[in-house]
């Protein structure tokens, strides 16, 4: 396929550089930075532009990977009539497009994507579109570069999003707040990274639920109590620890 990007960042290129891998042709980066896009279109070897109305008018795909928030208004200026568009959105609808295409949909990479990390990890993607032809197209499209496709259609895609958010977006704001933690008291946060990467491979085998540790479990209100103490000049962290906490423990209580 011959593909038009209409964006710069993490998503562009990785998406770019895994479709090609796989023989298809990027002949076109468009984008308001522009060194960025000029930079892109550079290693694909396509034209670029900033201005959406020098858009290519030969490419048999249109990917608009932008922020949620600038969709709205990339849509405003193109019209693609029976041309294949998509966006990569996680929140936002696959009715956002109708106005510029009769051909839309969405691949949306469950995926944290960072353009300097090599190698690319896995992305499951997923897929939507306002028919069944141009469902099957993407699915068949994009199973030669993604690690999995899955259909998710706009309701099922937020939860998703939402999902992600928990697993990834806050998780990593708590390492973060952990590692300061760590700074302030002179601990080594590295030291922590085993039981971190430990917690993630026995959810590959068995449900969370079941793998479920610690005190709050065990209903060591001690230890909770000492652990309190430690964090009384953090207040941030002593409401999250009191929340999870009680959360825990609510949690299992009603599965007895």
């Amino acid at each position: 396929m011959k593909v038009v990007i209409v964006g710069s960042g993490n998503v562009a290129t990785v998406f770019g550089k895994k479709m090609s891998c796989e023989g298809h042709e990027i002949i076109q980066v468009i984008g308001r930075n522009l060194e960025r896009v000029k930079e892109l279109a550079s290693y694909f070897k396509a034209d670029f532009t900033t201005s959406l109305f020098e858009i290519s008018q030969s490419a048999d795909l249109y990917i608009i990977a932008v922020s949620d928030a600038a969709i709205s208004s990339v849509v405003k200026e193109i019209k693609l009539h029976e041309k294949l568009l998509v966006h990569t959105a996680g929140a936002v609808s696959k009715e956002v497009l109708s106005t510029c295409s009769d051909s839309y949909g969405v691949l949306y990479p469950l995926q944290t994507l960072n353009s300097e990390i090599i190698p690319i990890p896995p992305i499951p993607l997923l897929v939507d579109a306002n028919n069944k032809k141009t469902l099957k197209g993407l699915i068949e499209f994009s199973s030669g570069w993604a690690d999995s496709v899955l259909v998710a259609n706009d309701e099922a895609r937020l939860k998703f999003h939402v999902a992600a958010v928990f697993v990834n977006n806050f998780t990593n704001h708590l390492f973060a707040m952990v590692q300061d933690f760590c700074i302030s008291n002179d601990l080594d946060f590295s030291v922590l990274q085993p039981i971190i990467e430990e917690t993630v491979l026995k959810m590959r085998r068995y449900p969370s639920s079941e793998i479920q540790t610690g005190p709050a479990i065990r209903k060591d209100f001690a230890t909770i109590e000492r652990h309190k103490e430690v964090l009384k000049t953090y207040p941030e962290l002593l409401h999250i620890y009191k929340t999870f906490t009680n959360n825990i423990i609510g949690y299992h209580e009603k599965d007895k």
